[in-house]
């Protein structure tokens, strides 16, 4: 396997799949800190179930979609007409791309790679709004609706919390996004790995979105579910939106596993909000070790993920390489990521015991005995080259110019970041003046190291209205936080809003709502 493993990873913006690792090695699958997946549930209990279930579900066709859509939303307490199941979110995000975009889309990058892959495909100008390394990847608000403004940007997108880097935006923040741009043709708020955070108790924007005439949310059930095979999300927005996109939707685009678990949910209410409490538990944990490796950088997140980057002189597809044949690893290097680069990994959280392998194995293969490892010497320098496809291709897309702005903000300056598009052409928009929102819109934190850790929360702040200029004010400047030490006793199931026993048939309270899929 060592000979034809980085021939496995040329599999464009994603990593191969674990049924393609297990075929090159001929033997049982790594430890997977790669696919993004709640690593609890389903609970052994409910494996079990599928399990005898399965002559059934593999046999027979499955229900239609309208059928175990309704079933969700019963579950959910939704209205099934503001409701769309998909294929996994990626066949959603496909017909949002060609029914609901236009022209143009902007996404703040590092993103998941079918918000830039997608409307690219389909000939579309990508407006990618880069997020600061220098600030820890922390997405300013106020600059991001300035440059959407500029670029004149007819659709715009949001993932909170964000895939790789795990960050996060309160509810009142997205909400007040979502106003100052109420005149654009879209909003999406994707909404994959909020069940993750626990930064709030009901940070969801879903009951929100059914009321405007633009935002549609988008969630993910395989990966909080740790079903990812299973391929099933759903969408929600106003009915005139959710029935377009259902209108498109194939009569069995759902499976039979699909329906199988949608239908086992309401038995298995209490696992499942144990399992998300476990992942958040495991999450303080996995960071703390983490942050203890010399010259390593671990990002704080919201998601079920860390974003780290490695020490100076480590290239991110060597470290990766030789975790998965050395030690039996599976990791995410992040150098085909745009707005990333190969000095950084994406790392899921996983229990403490695959953790302390994992530690151990970046150790190895880190620093080593001084030779053949992947830091060649410890260094407290800053500066470095990435060396890496993605930088390259930025660099020859922007004429060398790079990401402006990095260094300006690391002195303090105000300098707007610039747009890397997909499309030269076009005339710049104006500025335009965008309403007063909401209060209480935190900062983000910075970057967690091996000196110290801090917290996934920031200081409160609100919106205001325009300067003179036209430019809007009142997003906070991100302030580090201390970041609390893990709570090891289990927080208890209804403190989340969902009960200890889900009642037979009657579906999950209205709180469920947003703690869910």
């Amino acid at each position: 396997m060592a000979d034809n493993v980085t021939s496995l990873f040329r599999t464009g913006a994603h990593s191969p799949s674990m049924a393609a690792l297990a075929r090159e090695s001929g033997e049982a699958g790594p430890v997977d800190f790669c696919i993004p997946c709640n690593p609890y549930f389903p609970s052994p209990r409910m494996m079990d179930e599928l399990t005898n279930r399965l002559r059934d579900i593999i046999t027979y066709y499955p229900s239609s979609a309208d059928t175990i859509t309704a079933e969700l939303c019963n579950l959910l307490q939704l209205p099934p007409q503001c409701v769309a199941m998909g294929n996994g979110s990626t066949e959603l995000i496909t017909w949002i791309d060609h029914l609901l975009v236009r022209e143009s889309l902007a996404i703040p990058v590092p993103t998941f790679g079918r918000w830039t892959d997608q409307p690219l495909e389909t000939g579309k100008r990508v407006d990618m709004f880069p997020l600061q390394e220098s600030n820890g990847f922390a997405l300013d608000p106020a600059q991001y609706i300035q440059f959407i403004r500029s670029r004149g940007t007819r659709a715009a997108v949001i993932c909170n919390p964000n895939n790789p880097d795990g960050g996060f935006l309160p509810k009142q923040t997205i909400l007040a996004f979502c106003d100052a741009l109420a005149d654009l043709d879209l909003i999406v708020i994707d909404e994959s790995f909020l069940e993750f955070a626990d930064a709030e108790n009901e940070p969801s924007v879903v009951e929100e979105a059914v009321m405007r005439p633009n935002v549609i949310v988008l969630r993910s059930l395989g990966k909080n579910f740790g079903l990812h095979g299973v391929r099933f999300g759903y969408m929600v927005a106003n009915p005139g939106l959710a029935g377009r996109i259902r209108s498109m939707l194939p009569k069995w685009n759902l499976n039979a596993f699909a329906e199988t678990v949608v239908f086992m949910l309401k038995d298995y209410g209490a696992e499942y909000v144990e399992s998300l409490h476990m992942v958040r538990r495991d999450r303080l944990d996995m960071a703390r070790q983490l942050s203890t490796l010399p010259g390593l950088t671990v990002y704080p997140s919201q998601g079920n993920f860390l974003f780290v980057r490695l020490p100076v002189g480590a290239e991110g597809t060597v470290v990766r390489d030789r975790l998965l044949t050395e030690h039996r690893i599976l990791v995410r290097e992040c150098g085909n990521k745009i707005g990333s680069s190969s000095r950084f990994l994406r790392l899921v959280v996983r229990p403490q015991t695959d953790v302390r392998r994992l530690v151990s194995g970046m150790e190895s293969v880190l620093y080593g005995t001084r030779r053949g490892a992947a830091v060649p010497e410890l260094s407290t320098g800053t500066s470095y080259s990435s060396g890496t496809a993605a930088v390259d291709r930025l660099v020859s897309s922007t004429s060398g110019q790079g990401y402006p702005g990095i260094a300006a903000a690391a002195n303090g300056m105000a300098q707007q970041p610039q747009p890397l598009t997909a499309a030269a052409n076009g005339m710049v928009g104006q500025p335009q003046q965008f309403a007063a929102a909401a209060n209480g819109i935190p900062g983000q934190p910075q970057p967690l190291t091996a000196a110290q850790t801090r917290g996934t929360t920031g200081m409160p702040g609100g919106l205001t209205a325009v300067n003179a200029q036209g430019q809007p004010q009142g997003f906070p400047q991100p302030q580090p936080q201390a970041m609390p030490q893990p709570v090891p006793q289990p927080v208890p199931p209804q403190a989340t809003g969902w009960p200890n026993t889900p009642p037979n048939g009657a579906g999950w309270p209205a709180a469920a709502v947003d703690r869910v899929g």
